[in-house]
């Protein structure tokens, strides 16, 4: 027997069918059964009425709990009343599993607490399936320019023994009786992988022990990372805004529906196009201090400031050129400025703030051993790191956009913790 999925039902396909999916839904209108059934690629409505079905049958059916696995066969249909534009006639059910009662997302409405409690049975809501489809999209959407423009992924360790952010927000592990740490950043192996593979890329998790409870921050979030050889600053932000209108048209067309069902019109990324408007730390600072806010030259931007930038922007846009003392110590300083970096924030607009962070690497030897000093760092540590410069130095950039923060973006989440299926927050780490 064959079975067809309920996404190629929904693109347009009439005739019979066999489907198996979960029972979503159900409800009684006079001599017609009703059940929304979902199978992983999308919900449909199946329709039993009571006078072409088996009467043990439709007893059975209407006894059974929601979440119950059922095997279907009938006729698919167009119908514009239905869920989705068509429906299954239905003219046989198998019951392959009968859920117990009291299943605990049943309700319409519950507050975060509980649904992060019971965030196994949440993913199952018809909103989640629709985030984490986009989330799946814009990974497929990354991946597939990647690989059309001759980038190789390129995996490194989770385990490090090296800070590449920041010690302060580093998670440390017992490593059989040495402490090493869970992975910031896959940028210092990147460098090294640069030369042996030239433009690659990952997409990985990475961990920050970053005590922040707003509603950006994770402390186990997916990246997407790029290094790039014979790459300065301009060619840099140039391949990321070529990477983002590229996945933000490609998830706008093929997840069309989908957006506009979370309340994000595609349009509005369909109409992103390079290149971004770019200003720079100082005119940031500037804006800023025109709207009213405390802030100095040399003051890391905030989400709170980020926030306010990215209000009057309804594109992607740049930040560049931030001081030298609050970027990484791997970050190029600027030969006419050596108090600033060759380095950029992109932030998503309407008010989402950073999404991207990027720079041109330091590429001479003495000048990166110097930069380690300046942080209090021990260049012991870094040797090997230190060795790239040695041998077959080039200049090279790289990036590294969230994606949490993108889904949350194009999806119009207000809450980081809905772009992701199991969220890791400073105050949970279950289930």
């Amino acid at each position: 027997m064959m079975f067809i999925s309920i996404s190629k039902i929904l693109s347009g396909y009439n005739g019979k069918v066999s489907i198996r999916g979960w029972l979503h839904n159900k409800r009684s209108l006079g001599s017609v059964l009703f059940l929304i059934v979902r199978d992983g690629t999308g919900f449909i409505q199946c329709v039993l009425k009571k006078d072409t079905i088996n009467e043990s049958i439709i007893k059975e059916i209407d006894k059974l709990n929601i979440e119950s696995v059922l095997e279907i066969h009938g006729t698919s249909r167009t119908d514009k009343r239905a869920p989705g534009g068509y429906e299954i006639l239905v003219e046989n059910v198998k019951v392959l599993h009968r859920a117990e009662n009291g299943f605990p997302i049943a309700k319409k409405y519950h507050g975060p607490s509980f649904l992060l409690d019971n965030r196994h049975l949440w993913i199952r809501s018809r909103k989640m399936f629709m985030i984490l489809k986009v989330r799946a999209k814009i990974i497929e959407a990354a991946r597939d320019w990647f690989r059309n423009n001759e980038f190789v992924e390129f995996h490194t360790p989770i385990f490090t023994s090296t800070a590449c952010e920041g010690g302060a927000t580093l998670f440390p592990v017992n490593y059989f009786g040495k402490t090493v740490y869970l992975t910031q950043s896959w940028q210092l192996y990147a460098e090294a992988g640069i030369a042996s593979l030239g433009k690659i890329y990952t997409i990985a998790p990475s961990f920050r022990a970053e005590k922040s409870k707003t509603r950006r921050h994770l402390t186990e979030y997916w990246h997407l990372e790029a290094e790039i050889p014979f790459c300065d600053f301009e060619c840099l932000l140039n391949i990321e805004e070529q990477l983002i209108t590229y996945m933000l048209h490609r998830v706008a067309e093929d997840s069309y529906d989908i957006l506009k069902s979370l309340g994000r019109n595609p349009e509005d990324l369909l109409r992103i196009k390079p290149p971004f408007p770019r200003i720079t730390y100082d005119k940031a600072v500037e804006i800023l201090k025109e709207d009213g806010v405390q802030i100095n030259w040399g003051d890391d931007l905030t989400w709170i400031t980020e926030k306010k930038l990215a209000l009057k922007f309804t594109t992607p846009f740049f930040i560049t050129h931030f001081p030298k003392h609050i970027k990484a110590f791997y970050h190029k300083v600027d030969s006419a400025r050596p108090e600033v970096t060759l380095s950029a924030d992109l932030l998503a607009p309407e008010g989402y703030g950073e999404i991207i962070g990027s720079g041109q690497r330091i590429d001479d030897v003495n000048e990166l051993i110097q930069r380690i000093n300046e942080n209090n760092l021990n260049p012991n540590d870094y040797y090997w790191y230190i060795d790239l410069r040695r041998w077959g130095a080039v200049p090279h950039s790289g990036f590294g956009l969230g994606i949490e923060r993108t889904v949350m973006w194009i999806c119009k989440l207000k809450h980081i913790r809905d772009a992701i299926a199991f969220p890791r927050l400073i105050n949970r780490v279950h289930p």
